[in-house]
C-alpha cells in the first residue's frame, strides 16, 4: 500500500467503526434515520400505496377525513392521502436532486480554489462572495421568476444557489490537507494533479461534505416548498408539499378545513428536523475529538 496514504486500510476501518459508534449514541438520529427511511419508502412506492389517483377527483369538495378518506380531500376533490405520498417523492427528489447539483458545483471549484491558488483562488473566490453577497431567498425568488416554474428548472435554480457553502468549505480543507506530507510527497514525485485531487485529497474531505448536504437538502426542501406555496415552485396539478400548503392561505380553510394543511405542513417540519438531527449526529460522528 502507498505509503504517502494518509490513513492506511486498518484505520480506515477504525475510523469508520468509531464514527458508527458515536452516531448510534445519538438517539433522535437513529429515530430520525428510521423515520427517513420509512417515508423514503413509502414516496417511492407511492404507486402502489396511494388508494386514488392524485390528479383525479374521487369524492366531494373538502370532505372532511372518513373511513373513504382517510386524510380527506382538497377543495376540487382529490384524496389528500393520496396527494401527500406524491408531494412527499417530489420533495424529496428536490431536495437530493437540489443537493447533488449544489454539491458537485462546490467540489469541483472548491477542489480548483484550494489546490491551485494564486489568480485562480482569487476569482474562484470573489465569485463565490459575489453570489454570496445577494440575499438568498432574494435571489432564488428572481431566479424561479426569470425561468419558467416546473420541476427540472427549480432543481436547477436551488442547485445553482446552494453552491457557494460547499465550494468554501471544500477550499478550506484542501487548504489544511495539501500542506501535508503525503501530498507534497505526491506533487514532488510527479504525481498526476487529477489523481491527487480526487484519489487523495478529495476522500479525505468527504465527512464535512456528507455533514453540509444534509444541512442543504433540508433547505432546499423548504426553498422547493416556499416557491409552491408562492406559486413559483412545482405547478398543479403535480402535487407537492409546498402547493398542498398554498390553500392555507385563506383563512376559512386555517380555521375550519384543518385537514387540508396539517399533514403537509407537519410532514415538512418532521422531515427537516429529522434531517438536521442526523445532519448533527454525522458531524459529531466525523468529530476526531467526540469520544
Amino acid at each position: 500500500m502507498n505509503k504517502h496514504k494518509l490513513i492506511d486500510a486498518e484505520e480506515v476501518h477504525n475510523v469508520r467503526s468509531n464514527a458508527w459508534k458515536r452516531f448510534l449514541k445519538h438517539k433522535l438520529a437513529v429515530v430520525s434515520a428510521v423515520f427517513l427511511a420509512v417515508v423514503f419508502i413509502c414516496a417511492l412506492l407511492a404507486p402502489l400505496l396511494a388508494p386514488y389517483d392524485p390528479n383525479k377527483v374521487v369524492g366531494g369538495f373538502s370532505d372532511a377525513p372518513n373511513t373513504t378518506f382517510l386524510l380527506g380531500t382538497d377543495q376540487v376533490g382529490r384524496d389528500v392521502l393520496s396527494r401527500l405520498l406524491y408531494a412527499t417523492r417530489i420533495s424529496l427528489f428536490v431536495g437530493l436532486a437540489a443537493t447533488a447539483v449544489s454539491t458537485v458545483i462546490g467540489v469541483i471549484l472548491g477542489l480548483i480554489s484550494g489546490f491551485f491558488g494564486g489568480w485562480i483562488d482569487m476569482m474562484i473566490m470573489r465569485f463565490t462572495d459575489m453570489v454570496m453577497s445577494f440575499p438568498y431567498i432574494l435571489l432564488v425568488l428572481v431566479s424561479a421568476a426569470i425561468f419558467k416554474p416546473g420541476l427540472y428548472n427549480i432543481i436547477l435554480i436551488l442547485g445553482f444557489v446552494d453552491w457557494p457553502g460547499v465550494a468554501r468549505l471544500v477550499r478550506g480543507n484542501v487548504l489544511s490537507i495539501r500542506e501535508t506530507n503525503f501530498i507534497q510527497g505526491d506533487i514532488v514525485s510527479g504525481m498526476p494533479k487529477r489523481y491527487i485531487l480526487f484519489s487523495e485529497i478529495l476522500p479525505n474531505t468527504i465527512a464535512p461534505i456528507l455533514v453540509y448536504a444534509t444541512s442543504v437538502i433540508a433547505l432546499s426542501m423548504l426553498d422547493e416548498a416556499a416557491l409552491s406555496f408562492l406559486g413559483m415552485g412545482i405547478q398543479p396539478p403535480q402535487a407537492s408539499l409546498g402547493n398542498m400548503l398554498n390553500g392555507a392561505q385563506s383563512l376559512s380553510i386555517l380555521t375550519a378545513k384543518p385537514w387540508l394543511w396539517i399533514p403537509p405542513g407537519v410532514l415538512i417540519i418532521l422531515l427537516v428536523i429529522s434531517i438536521n438531527f442526523i445532519g448533527d449526529a454525522l458531524r459529531d460522528a466525523f468529530d476526531p475529538s467526540g469520544k
